[in-house]
Formats: structure tokens, C-alpha cells, sequence
């Protein structure tokens, strides 16, 4: 009976300890062992097994990448504006014995150190120019703060600015500013629009203007060809005719038949003259009929 309470305790026993000894590490994780408080191993994810009473799970860490928010913090710009700037700093375990044993708080170094670098980056621009040169500003954290944390065991990846808030009185003046600049390019537009349609209208003018021209010219040209046609045909037909009565008064009875009808275009003309006038001029030789043919038959022998 003794015997098997003996057993029963010694089962215990080596239960308890494989109980205690047995350890299970989960993915991207990593435990640091000491054996009587010193520095022994680093587990990896899987099964292991301590020895009870003398190893120890000392510091546990996650080897995922972690991303701290870094409190607002009060900064001086270069031209001596105070702005509230906040952030968000990206990191990652690389070596969990140095991150255990190089610094007692990680998280808490890398935000203080992050916050430092702000300050500094920050003095060194103008407030309008920290709004542009956020890019920049999250390289040269990023950059110090993974310097200074390499003995640590601690990787930066990257470093975001979220937030940059300057003073009320300073917001108020720079929506007074953007608001001034909008009206400024709205005005500079209206007036760009205005002179593009004084241009454009001036430009329509001279155009109509010259089709004005070119359209006048064409018509004055196209009534001096007909002008200088009809004068042409005219002169021809004039000639024509002349021809014709020089050929019939050469003839035999040309001479009479131009006493005849010279007697009968002045009789003619003459009595047209006694209708449309109250005042008529008589000549001295009216009943001379003979005598004004006779003139007439002359000058056309003369020329005859």
C-alpha cells in the first residue's frame, strides 16, 4: 500500500513537471528563456520543453509588425508658430534577446525618440512648408528613429504623420488667405475669360470685314466687266449701224430718203416741243423747212 502511494506521488510529480515543463510558442512569436536568471534561449514557434525550477519564460515577444500611435506633441515651426503633430510609427521585433535585454521599454523608447525627431524636423521648416514636406519629414523620423533603435533589436519600417494642427488664430488666418487666393483666381479667370472673348470678337470683326471687302471688291470688279462689256457691245452696234446708213446713203436714192427723214424728225421733234412746254422758242426761219434740209443735206454730202 505504501508502495503504490510512492508511485502515485512520483506520477504526479512527473506529471506537474511535464505540465510545467511543456511550452507551446504560436506563430510570429518569440519567448526568451533564462536558466537561473540568466539569459538561456529563444524559443520559436512550436513545442518545447523547459526544465521545471530552472528555466523560465522571462520576456515574450510578437515578431509581427506593430504600429504605435504617437501622441500629439507640441512643436515649435521656423517661423515660431506652436503646432500640435501626432503620428503613427511602424515597427517590427528583428531580434527579440536585444529587444529583451538592450532596453527595458521598446515601445516606449522608439515614441519618445519618434517624438524628439519630430520636434526637430519640425523647427526646421515653415508652417506652410511642414504642410508639403510631410514625405520628407516621416523619411528623416524613420530614418533617426531606425539608427537609434538598431541596438535594441528593433526594425522601423515607416513613420506617418496624421495630424498637423496649428493655433485657431492661425487657422482662422490662413481659411482668410485660401479664401483671398480663391477670389484671386477666380478673378484672374473672369478676366482671362474676358479678354479671350474681346479677342475672339475682334477677330470675328476683322474677319467679317475683310469677307466684307473681298465681297465688295468682287462685286465692283464683276460690275466694271459688265459696264466695260456693255460700253464694248454698244460701241460695236453704234459702229454697226453706222456702217449701215453710210452704205444706204452711198446708194442710189440715199440722199432723198435722208431729206425725207430729216423733214420728218424735225416736224416731229417740233411738235413734241409745242405739247410739254408753255413757253416755246420759235425760230426766225420756221416756215424755212426746205432751208434746215437742205442745210442738213450739205454736211452729209461734205462727209458723203
Amino acid at each position: 500500500m505504501g508502495m503504490l502511494i510512492f508511485l502515485a506521488l512520483v506520477a504526479l510529480f512527473v506529471l506537474i513537471v511535464i505540465i510545467n515543463g511543456a511550452v507551446i510558442v504560436p506563430q510570429k512569436t518569440a519567448y526568451i528563456v533564462e536558466r537561473l536568471g540568466k539569459y538561456r534561449c529563444t524559443l520559436d514557434a512550436g513545442f518545447h520543453v523547459l526544465i521545471p525550477f530552472l528555466d523560465r519564460i522571462a520576456y515574450r515577444h510578437t515578431l509581427k509588425e506593430q504600429a504605435i500611435d504617437v501622441p500629439p506633441q507640441q512643436c515649435i515651426t521656423k517661423d515660431n508658430i506652436a503646432v500640435d503633430v501626432d503620428g503613427i510609427l511602424y515597427m517590427q521585433v528583428m531580434d527579440p534577446a536585444k529587444a529583451s535585454y538592450g532596453i527595458s521599454n521598446y515601445l516606449f523608447a522608439t515614441t519618445q525618440l519618434a517624438q524628439t525627431t519630430m520636434r526637430s524636423e519640425m523647427g526646421k521648416l515653415d508652417l506652410d512648408r511642414s504642410f508639403e514636406e510631410r514625405t520628407n519629414i516621416n523619411a528623416a523620423v524613420v530614418t533617426a528613429v531606425d539608427k537609434a533603435s538598431d541596438p535594441w533589436g528593433i526594425k522601423v519600417t515607416r513613420y506617418e504623420i496624421k495630424n498637423i494642427t496649428p493655433p485657431q488664430s492661425i487657422r482662422d488666418a490662413m481659411e482668410k488667405q485660401m479664401r483671398a487666393e480663391r477670389e484671386k483666381r477666380a478673378m484672374i479667370a473672369e478676366s482671362e475669360g474676358e479678354r479671350q472673348s474681346k479677342i475672339n470678337r475682334a477677330e470675328g470683326e476683322r474677319q467679317q470685314a475683310i469677307a466684307l471687302s473681298e465681297g465688295e471688291r468682287a462685286r465692283r470688279i464683276n460690275e466694271a466687266e459688265g459696264k466695260a462689256k456693255e460700253i464694248l457691245l454698244v460701241a460695236e452696234a453704234q459702229a454697226t449701224g453706222i456702217s449701215k446708213v453710210a452704205e444706204a446713203i452711198g446708194g442710189k436714192g440715199g440722199i432723198e430718203s435722208v431729206n425725207m427723214q430729216l423733214a420728218q424728225q424735225y416736224l416731229r421733234e417740233f411738235g413734241n416741243l409745242a405739247k410739254t412746254n408753255n413757253t416755246m422758242i420759235i425760230p426766225s426761219n420756221l416756215a424755212d423747212v426746205a432751208g434746215v434740209i437742205k442745210s442738213c443735206t450739205s454736211v452729209i454730202r461734205e462727209i458723203k
